[in-house]
């Protein structure tokens, strides 16, 4: 199953299913042709659309980004579909944009083949405690800092255990959560994203850049 979001680059403008060919709409679509360039032959609705705005267009436009940046193409990824089909549901009906986007992340690394380990320690497998702190190491899991009041070098990404067990039950319900969860997907997605920065990133800190500067006073 490809994903729909590869419609959005047919230019539809002289297309006579332009009415249909909308972003972010699920479609049922028939091609043919060989190699990169096929041609469509019909296109229609399956399901609700959405029209984004503001924060959530760029939420929306960052989901696709990952997606065409980290998976190959013309491979199925029928659980990952229904993953980015839940994501932009959601985007569309709830205010919790970040909490959306790294359970995205989440799935779309496990996907990948990179699964993160979030409840359980590495090396003896502790269970993770909630009120201890772990350095995320990547490629390994989360080792336990067993004196952080000595402000001891971060070996990885240093969050709290509460942190790791809402991103495991997808349940980043508080501000430290999302943040240390946000640090901990920024880091993992880095090494496969690469040096070309992301577009939809760009944007979303140029519409926050013009919006403080609108807000600011005369």
């Amino acid at each position: 199953m490809d994903f729909p979001v590869r419609a959005a680059w047919i230019e539809y403008s002289t297309s006579r299913q332009r009415g249909v060919l909308n972003p972010f709409q699920q479609l049922l679509i028939g091609w043919s042709g060989r190699g990169e360039l096929m041609v469509l032959t019909g296109a229609e609705a399956d399901g609700s659309s959405y029209e984004f705005i503001g924060s959530s267009l760029y939420c929306a436009f960052y989901l696709n980004e990952l997606i065409l940046r980290l998976l190959h193409r013309h491979d199925p990824h029928e659980d990952l579909y229904d993953r980015y089909q839940a994501a932009i549901k959601g985007l569309g009906q709830s205010r919790q944009q970040e909490a959306i986007l790294r359970v995205f992340e989440k799935h779309l690394m496990r996907e990948l083949g990179y699964g993160l380990l979030l409840e359980r320690e590495h090396g003896d497998r502790d269970p993770i405690e909630p009120d201890a702190i772990y350095d995320y190491v990547l490629e390994h899991g989360p080792v336990r800092v067993r004196h952080p009041e000595l402000g001891t070098r971060a070996q990885g990404v240093r969050l709290r255990g509460s942190s790791l067990l809402a991103l495991a039950t997808e349940q980043l319900d508080d501000s430290t959560a999302l943040r240390e969860a946000k640090a901990l997907m920024r880091a993992t997605l880095a090494p496969h994203l690469g040096d070309k920065p992301l577009q939809s990133r760009r944007l979303f800190h140029g519409q926050s850049a013009a919006a403080r500067i609108a807000d600011a006073p005369a």
